[in-house]
């Protein structure tokens, strides 16, 4: 087979959607602002995309390095253990991709500010390069944070507060009290999209010593918590809905919870661990559908 399709495996495209959901709603309160500059937009999703490819490339490569990608490992198959990316070419390609997200990035902040905003411009190649590290250290190296229990507050933080407000702010060079509601809906979606990984994964974690919430919650009460985040995020994307949506139509951007609660009662049902892994898809699916609706509901 080509090492292209390998490569493509690798850089696991069905996550993508899940990673552009906050900066479509962060460009779509700034075009409700009457902020808006297409440019920015499509490189910060295209930033966003490379910054996607680097963490699952350093995934691959952490957890494939630390044996934790195993024959017991339930998720879909990655290239470093199955032997078809050598160890050595998998950290060129984390080492390549980090480098291009470093390069994008920098095109991004270039873009979005003048030269005299040069407090603005270290602050946000800072982010960058945060975000690069962030994507590396999930589970590279010895101190890797998500063997630590702290994958989700960084999901939280990344896919919520840095992707909302950050594409927000890139357009409008302000921020404002309302994206307190998308940050959280998107931030515990997101969050949610791990948790549903960990559970599946749970068992073969605790047996590597990956430490994860399931592990140290056991699977019932992260089902609980799997809840917490759903109709947290529900009750987040409604408020902001009722409080700062134009027009009623824009309640529309709900109506993906209705799978979502369809969702809940499939996580609650499942009893074997395999069961969770389809769930994944539906979960990072629903939040792109939010993320488009609630843009469309902005006016977009």
């Amino acid at each position: 087979m080509n090492k292209g399709i390998y490569w493509l495996k690798a850089a696991r495209l069905r996550t993508l959607p899940l990673s552009l959901s906050g900066i479509i709603v962060g460009n779509g309160l700034a075009y409700a602002a009457g902020n808006f500059r297409f440019s920015i937009f499509v490189l910060a999703c295209l930033t966003t995309i490379v910054f996607q490819v680097l963490s699952n490339f350093a995934n691959d490569y952490g957890d494939g390095v630390k044996g934790t990608d195993n024959d017991d490992r339930l998720g879909p198959e990655r290239m470093l253990q199955a032997g078809l990316i050598s160890k050595k070419a998998m950290k060129r390609g984390v080492q390549i991709t980090a480098l291009l997200g470093l390069l994008m990035s920098t095109w991004l902040v270039g873009l979005s500010f003048g030269e005299d905003q040069w407090i603005e411009i270290l602050f946000f190649l800072g982010l960058g390069i945060a975000s690069i590290v962030a994507a590396i250290k999930y589970t590279v190296g010895d101190t890797a944070y998500g063997y630590y229990a702290l994958g989700d507050l960084f999901v939280f933080l990344f896919f919520g507060g840095v992707s909302v407000m950050g594409s927000f702010y890139l357009q409008t060079m302000y921020l404002d009290l309302s994206l307190v509601f998308p940050v959280i809906s998107i931030g515990f979606l997101s969050v949610a999209v791990l948790n549903l990984n960990n559970m599946r994964d749970h068992e073969n974690d605790a047996k590597m010593n990956k430490i994860t919430l399931p592990v140290i919650l056991g699977i019932q009460k992260a089902k609980y918590y799997h809840l917490f985040l759903i109709v947290g995020a529900f009750f987040s994307t409604l408020s902001h809905l009722y409080f700062y949506t134009p027009t009623g139509w824009g309640y529309a951007a709900i109506l993906p919870f209705l799978v979502l609660a369809a969702h809940l009662v499939r996580v609650f049902t499942h009893q074997s661990p395999k069961a969770f892994d389809p769930e994944l898809k539906v979960v990072a699916l629903s939040t792109f559908f939010i993320a488009l609706l609630w843009a469309v509901s902005q006016g977009i």
